[in-house]
């Protein structure tokens, strides 16, 4: 009888999960909202195990979206539209399931159709039970079909836009499509990098060493948790690639210092790490958003000033501060982008991104970038970055920002010279999502001239 129990129990979890899942990603095709909105709202419907599972599914789904959809309009005779598009919803999430992850079919065909249940969609089991049955019966006919040329997995406008830029856009789409690695970095001030990896030895935590001085990469990603040092500050989740920031921005004590766009504050935390005894000013326009960046401070016992503002009206929030008269040595510009270079850490992104957001996007970029420049001190230094790989938001942004401001200078970044060797654009540096290594970002280091 206790047995009994006990494999209800779990199995109304595991409907549970599933049920969330479909909600999510319903909201994210046919809402346009994003994972990192939704999942962080459904941990508190899900017990800590669950989770997992949930972000398999939301992400794995969004990841591989196009295929899915393919093997659906081989099942379905008639396009799920309307009220219906939640029915479409659940048979992606059973289809990824079956092909995508270590559940068995037939289970997880029974499972999807209790889904329908508690979804409210009685009427529609039958329907779910016979298409997904079907596709197991037929699974190599209809795969032979829909996998006979090479799927990107991303949208044409955005496939188009690579093609233009990269003679190598099959890498970049490749890497898009793969699970992201997990990079640390190791604060400096608290333990040297060998030192930490041999803590993580003794944990049996696989690492491997870059060029870069503070980063480590994991052989398979862990819960934060477990990491030593992690809840004192000794080391932080962040991407390769985002690590180069703080070091090309070389903040130094005693200076004002704004890290614009700071949420999560990832960078605000490296800054201080270099310089902890800067003053350094973290902004960011969401209020939401900035509640992380003081909660990765505290974890780091480090104390920076944080205000929500926007970085493209600094006259603003600088009155607030009493520090309208003032100049900034440095400023760290992380600007508002299309995030393409973290597709495989945001998968959604491929869907909710759409091409005429490109414009937008650009002219929101050059008003903050002339906004905040007239804050910088003459031989102030301004780094400018984004997780984007396309031309518009990086070197061709920067290119006509240095044709308009006659007191701007672009200078050289000191990175290794294996690390330079990478650079895929001609105005700054342009990294691209790389299998093993970073996610695509793009720097360029401007000087303000002495009038």
């Amino acid at each position: 009888m206790n047995k009994g129990v006990k494999k209800t129990s779990q199995k109304s979890t595991a409907l549970s999960v599933r049920t969330v899942a479909v909600q999510i990603i319903f909201q994210v095709l046919e809402q346009g909202k994003s994972l990192s909105v939704l999942l962080p709202e459904a941990q508190s419907s899900l017990k800590a195990q669950d989770l997992p599972l949930l972000q398999e599914i939301c992400f794995g789904v969004c990841r591989v979206l196009p295929r899915l959809e393919q093997i659906v309009a081989q099942l379905v005779d008639k396009p799920l539209r309307g009220k219906k598009r939640i029915v479409h919803c659940l048979l992606l999430v059973g289809l990824y399931q079956i092909l995508y992850t270590r559940i068995p079919a037939y289970a997880a065909v029974d499972e999807v159709v209790s889904t329908a249940k508690s979804l409210q969609l009685q009427s529609f089991q039958g329907l779910v039970n016979a298409v997904l049955r079907r596709f197991l019966r037929e699974q190599d006919g209809i795969l032979d079909k829909v996998d006979k040329h090479w799927q990107t997995l991303h949208p044409d406008w955005l496939v188009n836009k690579l093609k233009k830029v990269y003679a190598n856009w099959r890498d970049v789409i490749d890497a898009n499509n793969q699970k992201p690695p997990m990079w640390l970095r190791v604060n400096l001030q608290k333990n040297t990098l060998e030192t930490y990896r041999t803590l993580l030895t003794e944990q049996q935590i696989d690492s491997q060493v870059t060029s870069h001085p503070q980063a480590l990469g994991l052989a398979q990603p862990i819960a934060v948790q477990h990491l030593p040092c992690f809840a004192d500050g000794g080391v932080t989740v962040q991407d390769l690639h985002a690590q180069w920031a703080a070091l090309l921005l070389q903040p130094q004590n005693g200076e004002l210092i704004l890290d614009a766009c700071a949420a999560p504050g990832g960078k605000t935390t490296h800054i201080l790490e270099l310089a902890p005894q800067a003053e350094v000013i973290a902004l960011d326009v969401e209020e939401s958003r900035l509640q992380r960046v003081k909660e990765n401070l505290a974890r780091m016992q480090q104390q920076a000033t944080v205000i929500c503002g926007d970085a493209a009206q600094p006259q603003e929030w600088l009155a607030k501060l009493d520090k309208s008269a003032v100049r900034f040595d440095r400023i760290l510009l992380d600007a508002p982008c299309s995030a393409t270079g973290v597709i495989r850490r945001h998968p959604d992104i491929k869907w909710l991104r759409k091409e005429t957001d490109i414009d937008q996007l650009v002219a929101l970029q050059e008003q903050i970038l002339h906004g905040l420049w007239q804050y910088l001190k003459p031989n102030g230094v301004l780094l400018y970055a984004t997780c984007s790989v396309l031309a518009e938001e990086n070197s061709r942004q920067i290119s006509r920002f240095l044709q308009q401001t006659a007191d701007a200078e672009l200078v050289e970044l000191a990175l290794p010279a294996e690390v330079l060797a990478q650079n895929q654009s001609a105005v700054g540096f342009q990294f691209i999502p790389q299998a093993d290594g970073g996610d695509g970002f793009y720097y360029a280091k401007l000087v303000k001239r002495q009038s």
